[in-house]
Parts: structure tokens; sequence; C-alpha cells
């Protein structure tokens, strides 16, 4: 197969850049699609993007190569690259430029008076046959009127196509490009109109910067689009632990963020199962559009009831709830222990019992996982306690096994 930067099939280039070069787990020898041969392709198609970034170590499984980025020193995503590197055909272009030319004026035309003008304007001066059909014309002017390149309007019987009105000055954006295009969850979509400006300010830099989020960026942006469409999807998901591909039919809702780590999920009905479900977004490889969905409403004042009790993305399918209290000591000037108890309390309830003591507390589907977050108050709790005995034999063991780690006797922490 011969070497080529441009692409036809994102999904494929996906999977490849994150086992190779995001998660660094797999070598040259691992490659399980086609032959080596097709793994040096990729690589080197990835390499032309991103090679500024790459860097690599070296195991008993031989050479590992990863990404290696510093989010300080860089001021756009490099992962964008990815999206702009999309193949086209030689007819995809032609017609792309001849469409344009034809419609540059504030004239609207049918596809027959198009077709027309191509074959004695252009085509007609060629020294090379270039066959066109009318057939194809109509697909690529639909195809630019739903990417708002192109508007149409009736005239009888005929559909007319004209060129979309003029943009907005973008440089006047300039500095909000540079911000959207890193910091909205479809920021790729601003990275294109950077990209008219030859560039944007380089003003930002990300302390939290997921920038590996946006291989996602095609799937979010479809996923969006159902929801703002009221429409049901089916979704092909590939597992993250054993790689079986399968397919879920849902309603989908509402996109769940992880503060902590970025990563990303889809809320929906899934009708099957009759009951609402989580699907990372990195597992899934295709969303095909379906039907409009009369109960969207419904679902979502169903999500409400659900939503209630989310600490993060568990929940009991039987509903039963964990109810969890934890005291803290506050002291003296320590009001902004308050404040982030307020802040990021989510569903969860805070108390002052008296003037140094304050009470949080939550009814949420799994306590399990605020751990991580209650481990944020080591020093400051005094009491701990959950309807699952179990979360805090796991805390208070987590704590003595840190005191032993580091030089303690493992028994102070009770």
């Amino acid at each position: 197969m011969a070497y080529s930067e441009r692409i036809k099939d994102f999904g494929r280039i996906r999977d490849f850049m994150r086992s190779f070069y995001v998660y660094g787990f797999k070598g040259r020898g691992e490659y399980d699609a086609k032959s080596p041969r097709s793994y040096d392709n990729e690589r080197r198609r990835v390499e032309s993007w991103l090679g500024d970034y790459m860097s690599f170590r070296r195991d008993a499984a031989g050479k590992k190569v990863f990404l290696s980025v510093d989010s300080r020193q860089i001021p756009g995503n490099p992962l964008y690259k990815a999206f702009k590197a999309k193949s086209f055909t030689n007819k995809d272009i032609t017609l792309h430029f001849y469409i344009l030319d034809i419609l540059a004026g504030q004239s609207a035309l049918s596809a027959g008076e198009i077709i027309d003008r191509i074959h004695r304007d252009y085509l007609s001066r060629a020294d090379a046959p270039f066959p066109l059909d009318e057939s194809t014309l109509r697909k690529k002017l639909q195809e630019y009127a739903a990417l708002g390149l192109l508007c149409t309007q009736k005239d009888g019987r005929h559909l007319l196509y004209r060129r979309a009105q003029e943009e907005p000055s973008l440089p006047a954006w300039a500095d909000a490009l540079a911000f959207y295009a890193e910091e909205n969850p479809v920021g790729v979509i601003g990275s294109y109109l950077a990209d008219r400006l030859g560039g944007v300010p380089d003003i930002f830099r990300f302390k939290h910067h997921y920038i590996l989020h946006a291989l996602d960026s095609d799937i979010l942006c479809r996923l969006l689009l159902a929801i703002d469409g009221r429409q049901a999807v089916e979704l092909t998901l590939k597992s993250l632990r054993d790689g079986r591909t399968y397919r879920r039919t849902v309603c989908p809702l509402k996109i769940y963020s992880s503060t902590e780590a970025g990563r990303r999920y889809l809320l929906g009905y899934h009708y099957r199962g009759r009951q609402m479900s989580f699907y990372r977004l990195d597992a899934i490889q295709k969303v095909t559009p379906g039907r409009g969905e009369k109960k969207f409403s419904l679902y979502l004042e169903e999500w409400g009831r659900f939503d209630g009790h989310l600490w993060g993305v568990s929940a009991n399918p039987e509903g039963r709830l964990d109810h969890l209290e934890m005291t803290l000591h506050i002291g003296p000037g320590e009001d902004f222990l308050l404040q982030r108890l307020e802040r990021e309390k989510r569903h969860g309830r805070v108390a002052m019992l008296d003037g140094q003591t304050c009470r949080f507390s939550a009814d949420v589907y799994d306590a399990a996982e605020m751990l991580p977050w209650l481990r944020t108050f080591t020093g400051r709790i005094t009491e701990l306690r959950c309807s699952r005995q179990e979360v805090v034999d796991t805390f208070y063991a987590d704590l003595r096994r840190m005191e032993a780690m580091y030089g303690g006797d493992g028994h102070a922490v009770q």
C-alpha cells in the first residue's frame, strides 16, 4: 500500500493513534490489522502530523512510541491535524471550485443550469475527458447545502442553489477562536476557522488540558446533533476490555465530562434495557442517526430524577441509594473549606454543627465513587459514616497503607 498523508477512514486512524501513541501499550509486532507494512504506513502518516510531539521507550517487547506533550509549551491541540488530513477525489476538488466559481455572484441556479455551465465554460476547454453526470452534481450540491456553504430556494418545481452570505470578519474573533479551539469540547471547529487566519494569538495556556479527547470530536458532534434534533441513534461500540464490537440503540440525552480526568460519557435511554445507561465516548466507534423520538421530553424528565443521586457515572440498576456522612473540623480562618464544600457538593448537603464543625451528607447510587474526593479532606475528617460499611473500611485501609508507606506503624489511623 502506497503511503499517503490523507485518510479516508478516521475510525481506523483513531484506534491506531490511541493504541500506539496515546496509551503507548503496543509495539510494531502487536499490530493485528492487515500487515506490518500497514503499520509502517500508519506510523509515517501520524509522524507527519505529530513528529514534534513523539517520544519512545524500550522494554522486553521492543520499542514503544507515545505522545509526549507539555501543555505549557503548545499554543494549540496538535491532534486536530488528524481531522484535517481527510482524503478527497479529483472529482471532489474539481467540483468544489467549479460550483463556487459559478455561484460567485448573487444569482441562484438549478442543478441543470449549473451542469450546463460546467460543460460549456470548463469541460469544453479541457484536454482530457472528465465524465460528469447530473446525479453526481446533485449529490455534491446537497452536501454543500447541508454544510451551509449553499442556500436553497424553490422556484416552481425547480430547486435553486446560491452561495451563502459572506462570513463575518474572522480577525475580530481571533482571541475568541484561540480560546474556543482549546477549551470547547468540539474545539476542532474553532481550529478549522483559525486556520483561515493563518494562526491565532499565542496567549492562552491551560493547566488541565485534556487534548487526547480531540480524537472523539466527530463522535461528540454527531451525538450533539442527535440530541438537538431529538433523534434516537444506533451506537457501534468497541469494548475497551476485550475488543468486542457490539451495538446499542439509545435516545441520547446528555454529555457528562469528568472534571478530574476529562473523560467524557454519553448518557442515554437504552431502549432494550429500559433504563438510563452511560457510554464512554472513546468506546464509541460510530453513531448512526435514527428516527425522531416523540418521548424525548419524558426521557428528559426521567433524567432529572436519575441525575438527582448521581455522583459520577455509576448507577445502581435497582435504584438503591448509599447514604454517606462526613464530619469536618474547620479551624479559624479556614472558611475556604466551606466555600469548597458548597462548590463541589453536587447533590449533597452541607450543614454547620457549631462554629468549627460542619457535616456533609449525600444520598448517591455508588458512594465508592466519592472516595477520591473524600481523600482530599484527609486531616480534617473527624467522622466518616456510610450505609455501605465497605466504603468506610476502604477509606481507612488506604490511610493505614499510606501511613505505613511513609514510615508510620500503620496503626495510628482509626
